[in-house]
């Protein structure tokens, strides 16, 4: 009857109820045996016999008799089947022991100090760099992408070119030509998995272990976590209103390998960078023997005038690897980015890639091909900047109704994102944060978190993303925003 009662007591719990009746017996032959119900040695019934005694049929019982035997669980012996000895150290390792030490189970002290980046939140007003999802071209997506997989052979099932479709890198060569005013040859561009990819593969690829990286403080704390995972010493520059600063002091003191900076809209407070800045930080990486690596955020949506020149075409042979991404123009899950680097890097980063990246997506990357240079991407372009222009403007007139004599508004010139700097330097931007997650399902990111170096001096407020934000929504949900900022001032 033991074996009768062990396996009533296996079936009746819920999550075994719908397994095969030979999975069922299997099962929970296998836990007692691991659990040491079954003991090392024991001699298990006749497979007619356990059939009779549990009432299954008996090709039920030989399927799990000879599953057991394959995994090392019971072996055929002249006394039929054994428990195999194993199992008395299988029970022994399931038993914890009452005076042993736990070993911590953790991430390595690196990755724990690894910053936050945005979760599951992001689907909450005013999240930061999601885009108008819902405004999105699905049904010409759908035609553009079933057309590549028509299209497809089954070679092209197989790993793709590791530097990405050649129809992919040519089409974002000639965009990037006209719209962003590069000097580039699509050799030149890398295909990536987005932003977030780019800066681990510049990191571990463009600086060794130890070497110093300079970021904008604040600054966007994904490239961050990108840096510390490659082992790289941070070190924040300031950032005024012509974007990043730094001072002679800091090209003597603390040298870079490489330079990190959003110029087309900062991330997190906005300021452009300014033109004669742009040519001072050229000058002094070419100088230092550093590159620099322009994530281009934002640069596709300038609402107060034509977007500005990107800086790797400022100069020929600019020491500058320039990062972009299709999250925001398109869409975040269809992890699409790319890098351009100096044409002197290529056969290197080639090189790299095709020991390390196989590649596939095919079809996407077709299709995102088709799209650019068919003009629908340059079509969906317009029509975003004209949406995103009408959400900055209702936000920027509802925060200057309800929250003008507490905090200033920064970096609404483009993007779709802006900052509210808050007066009041002491407030807690992280604790009224949580709150307006909390309590009214407003995802408003806490400035203060952007802050890069032990010694900086964080900004205090919000980063408020305004592209999925409809017109009509913006006034009723800053006015709540207001009133938590009110009542924890």
């Amino acid at each position: 009857m033991e074996f009768q009662l062990m396996f009533s007591a296996f079936r009746a719990q819920p999550a075994h109820a719908r397994w095969p009746q030979q999975r069922q017996l299997h099962e929970c032959l296998r836990q007692g045996i691991s659990s040491g119900t079954l003991a090392s040695g024991a001699r298990l019934p006749a497979s007619r016999a356990l059939a009779a005694e549990l009432g299954v049929a008996r090709n039920s019982v030989l399927y799990a008799y000879e599953q057991l035997a394959s995994e090392g669980f019971i072996v055929a012996s002249r006394r039929g089947s054994v428990v195999a000895p194993l199992a008395g150290r299988l029970a022994a390792v399931a038993e914890p022991q009452k005076h042993s030490a736990v070993p911590r189970a953790s991430l390595s002290r690196r990755a724990q100090n690894m910053p936050l980046l945005p979760g599951s939140e992001t689907a909450a007003a005013f999240a930061p760099g999601v885009p108008a999802l819902g405004e999105f071209p699905v049904l010409r997506w759908r035609r553009t992408l079933d057309k590549a997989w028509a299209a497809l052979r089954p070679a092209d099932l197989n790993y793709a070119d590791p530097a990405g479709e050649p129809a992919l890198r040519e089409a974002i060569a000639g965009h990037l030509r006209v719209a962003r005013g590069a000097r580039v040859e699509a050799a030149q561009v890398f295909i990536t998995d987005g932003t977030q990819s780019s800066l681990d593969l510049a990191a571990r690829a463009f600086a060794d272990a130890g070497d110093t990286v300079w970021m904008e403080n604040p600054g966007y704390q994904g490239a961050v976590a990108a840096f510390r995972a490659a082992q790289l010493k941070t070190v924040g520059i300031v950032v005024d209103a012509e974007g990043m600063a730094p001072a002679a002091s800091d090209w003597l003191r603390q040298r870079p390998r490489l330079i990190y900076t959003t110029p087309s809209h900062q991330y997190p407070v906005g300021s452009v960078l300014s033109l004669a800045r742009r040519l001072a930080l050229i000058d002094g990486a070419r100088q230092a023997g550093a590159l620099v690596i322009e994530d281009d955020y934002d640069s596709e949506f300038r609402h107060d005038g034509p977007p500005m020149a990107c800086m790797q075409g400022l100069a020929p042979d600019a020491p500058v690897v320039y990062l972009g991404t299709f999250s925001k123009t398109f869409f975040p899950g269809l992890r699409i980015g790319f890098m351009v680097v100096p044409s002197a890097l290529v056969p290197a980063l080639a090189l790299l890639l095709d020991r390390a990246a196989p590649r596939g997506r095919t079809a996407e990357q077709r299709a995102l091909a088709e799209f650019i240079v068919s003009g629908q991407f340059a079509l969906h372009l317009r029509r975003m900047r004209r949406l995103y222009r009408q959400r900055r403007d209702a936000l920027v007139a509802a925060l200057a109704q309800h929250l003008g004599g507490v905090a200033s508004v920064h970096g609404g010139t483009a993007g779709m994102h802006l900052a509210l700097r808050l007066h009041d330097g002491g407030v807690d931007d992280v604790a009224l944060s949580a709150r307006l997650m909390a309590q009214h399902g407003i995802m408003a990111p806490a400035l203060s978190r952007h802050a890069v170096g032990l010694r900086a001096q964080p900004w205090r407020g919000f980063l408020l993303g305004y592209a999925q934000v409809p017109v009509e929504a913006m006034e009723p949900l800053v006015k709540k925003l207001a009133d938590v900022v009110r009542l924890g001032a």
